[in-house]
């Protein structure tokens, strides 16, 4: 399908964004907490794939693990510049939160997100290779063939990678409840 898609079949590529939009836009929440950011980078991922459709070469059967890896970079990014923003904001007096989207004004919803953003802190603290395993197997719930192959590693590094990153963050949430 991918190979119809990148050369310009455009039923293939919306049967690829139907196949795996909902798992980007999961993977992207849990990224990001944020509803909002997530449907922006899922669009932005798929944007990225469509023009990027004719110089990708799958070496798996799955697209779903090079768009994890797109929505991970894109994450950051976004993360990177909202941070930017805010430090401006500050400099300029601009101390208010900025407004969020009413669709995640449900206290349920806002607790869920605290508790997601915890967790998402925790692990931003892990070391690089841990915080991309985490990322893609954990949170991206892709296998670890699919981790394996996105990251360059062997399965057996992937498996290492999680493991220690669950110990780190046992310990990092022992400490924050103490």
């Amino acid at each position: 399908m991918w190979q119809r898609a990148a050369e310009g079949d455009h039923a293939a590529f919306g049967a690829l964004f139907e196949r795996h939009s909902e798992a980007v836009w999961n993977h992207a929440y849990r990224l990001t907490a944020s509803w909002s950011t997530a449907e922006d980078l899922t669009s932005s991922v798929f944007l990225t794939a469509w023009r990027r459709r004719g110089d990708m070469r799958l070496t798996r059967q799955s697209a779903l693990p090079w768009l994890f890896t797109v929505a991970g970079n894109l994450a950051r990014t976004e993360f990177r510049s909202s941070s930017r923003l805010r430090r401006a904001l500050s400099r300029l007096g601009g101390d208010r939160e900025p407004v969020t989207d009413h669709a995640e004004r449900f206290d349920d919803q806002l607790a869920g997100e605290d508790r997601l953003r915890r967790v998402l802190a925790a692990v931003d603290r892990l070391p690089q290779a841990e915080r991309e395993a985490v990322q893609l197997c954990l949170l991206g719930e892709l296998s670890i063939t699919d981790a394996a192959e996105a990251l360059g590693v062997a399965e057996v590094s992937v498996r290492s990678r999680i493991s220690r990153a669950r110990s780190r963050l046992r310990t990092l949430f022992d400490l924050e409840t103490r």
